[in-house]
């Protein structure tokens, strides 16, 4: 921003400035002089209260500026995107800093627009000078906090440079250990020194006990664990903890007969980093030499409990074979059928037996009426699915919910015009383990002879509607070679009202749209400096 450090000081005032104002606030109200921002680093913080990423982000950074309070020499300047000045105020009370005054509308625009602020939260870090030194301030304190600090390229990449030492002489220790504690602490809260795992297979189990696929995989691996016990085995799991709340953490160690971090320690961050944790649950396994031997392997236990121990690489060749016969074997029924339970239900509650759908294409819905993308994605199945049903009679829907009581079961599917398995059929738990459902919606292909066809079938008719029936790999290519002679008709560069730059045609793997939130594939019309892709149906239906 500043071109030398004589420009700095015109240019801080100029920036956080108004005509007729040359202060700050802090929350109390009270006004501070903005010349006394001179040759400190900055963190430009965009954020609001509405906003719920906003909400969660705000403790770290408030954790990392009073770690930083000391120095002397780093500040924070809030501006906000509330919606009034009551709503400012109580947000602006949970922080230490400063903050642009809400009545400054002006300066708080002109900032966002100097700073292209696209999305919050969005901390924009600047060195004494008022040079950018990132602008991707909320993944760099995520990550690093006030290790970070200042949080120049330099600083980050000298912390990658020890992480990746640290993994060459990883132990159990080094990654367990902190400077203030050599123990872990069990389901009672007894203290287990860490030196007594030294020797033993250790999985480390990143969850948090209020989300609900943790909670399904521990009833699981609650099972592993006491099998092996019983078994002998020298293997033990350590937790990482990730809940936001103590009294969450606690009642979740309730049920589990493992080891854990204790709640907010600062190892469980720096975990989460060094094994690149993006989603839970995660199970990472650390032999006997305090080496990663696996960094995941929650599907292996889901799939073949104690059988997958001890996770080597003959073993997963092993797993690997049966999976393989399992498929070859599967049926409609086989997937379907359990017990007693050999039917889903019609609107009404009917039963369909399961015998009476085999040869058909059917299309596993797990979907739930609380989830916003769910809603989204109805209607255009529903369009599908009639559209289907007027040219193929042998097709049928089976809604599995993820709702969370009959009510909401009987809701949800109150407007669908097909079938499904009962709410609280224990066959929900297993498909949804047999076809790894990690979210929803989710749309599982199965042809006429039981084998699955897809599990992509979402992106399919999301995109293409009923175009790609029955979602065979040959039926796909035709529509894709379709789609390719149309684009040789399209225009290679647009000015489109959704976006300040002109947009080009472009092939890309995977991307999502910027304007209907929907996933795309191969064309999209690109901004490559914004990283901004629409579909090609998108940018040319208002055009």
């Amino acid at each position: 921003m500043a071109d030398s450090e004589d420009d700095a000081p015109d240019e801080f005032q100029d920036l956080f400035s108004s005509p007729d104002r040359d202060f700050l606030i802090n929350n109390n109200g009270d006004q501070v002089k903005v010349d006394t921002l001179k040759q400190k680093k900055l963190g430009l913080y965009f954020s609001a209260s509405w906003c719920p990423p906003c909400q969660r982000f705000t403790p770290a950074l408030v954790e990392v500026y009073n770690g930083l309070a000391p120095k002397g020499d780093f500040e924070v300047v809030f501006i906000s995107a509330d919606e009034n000045d009551a709503t400012f105020m109580e947000y602006f009370s949970q922080m230490p800093w400063l903050a642009i005054p809400f009545s400054d509308s002006e300066a708080r625009n002109r900032l966002d627009e100097l700073f292209e602020v696209e999305g919050i939260p969005n901390l924009v870090l600047l060195d004494e000078t008022g040079e950018v030194v990132t602008d991707s301030g909320v993944d760099v304190i995520r990550e690093y906090g006030v290790e970070g600090y200042p949080f120049t390229l330099a600083k980050i990449q000298e912390l990658k440079d020890l992480e990746e030492e640290a993994k060459r002489n990883q132990s159990l220790k080094s990654l367990l250990l902190s400077p203030s504690r050599d123990f872990v602490i069990s389901s009672h809260g007894n203290k287990i020194a860490v030196s007594e795992l030294e020797g033993k297979m250790v999985g480390l189990y990143f969850s948090s006990s209020s989300y609900e696929r943790c909670t399904e995989f521990t009833s699981r691996l609650v099972e592993f664990y006491d099998k092996l016990k019983a078994d002998g085995e020298s293997f033990e799991i350590v937790m990482i903890p990730l809940d936001e709340e103590e009294e969450s953490f606690k009642k979740g160690m309730e049920s589990m007969p493992w080891l854990s971090l204790p709640f907010e320690d600062k190892n469980c961050g720096k975990l989460i980093r060094y094994f690149e944790v993006l989603t839970l649950p995660r199970l990472v396994i650390i032999d006997e030499n305090g080496k990663t031997l696996h960094s995941n392997v929650v599907e292996a236990v889901e799939e073949h409990g104690a059988i997958a121990y001890p996770f080597s690489p003959e073993k997963f060749a092993e797993l690997s074979e049966i999976e393989k016969a399992k498929a070859a074997s599967q049926t409609l029924e086989s997937l379907l059928v359990s017990g007693d339970q050999d039917f889903v239900i019609r609107k009404d509650g009917t039963k369909v037996l399961v015998s009476e759908l085999v040869g058909k294409n059917i299309l596993l819905y797990f979907s739930g009426g609380w989830c916003a993308a769910c809603h989204v994605f109805h209607p255009k199945l529903i369009e599908a699915y009639h559209e289907i049903k007027e040219k193929e009679e042998e097709f049928e829907v089976i809604f599995i919910s993820s709702d969370h009581d009959q009510a909401s079961f009987d809701e949800s599917f109150a407007v669908m015009p097909w079938l499904a398995i009962p709410y609280g059929d224990p066959r929900k738990s297993y498909l949804s383990r047999k076809f790894r459902v990690y979210e929803v919606p989710m749309l599982v292909a199965i042809g006429p002879n039981g084998q699955t066809i897809t599990k992509d079938a979402r992106f399919l008719i999301n995109y293409h509607g009923a175009r790609t029936y029955p979602f065979t790999e040959e039926r796909i290519k035709e529509v894709q070679e379709e789609e390719d002679e149309a684009a040789k008709g399209w225009p290679e560069k647009l000015d489109h009202e959704k976006h300040k730059h002109e947009i080009s045609l472009t092939v890309r793997m995977i991307y999502y749209c910027d304007v209907c939130d929907d996933e795309g594939r191969k064309w999209s019309y690109c901004c490559e400096k914004c990283d901004f892709d629409m579909h090609p149906k998108c940018a040319l239906m208002a055009d």
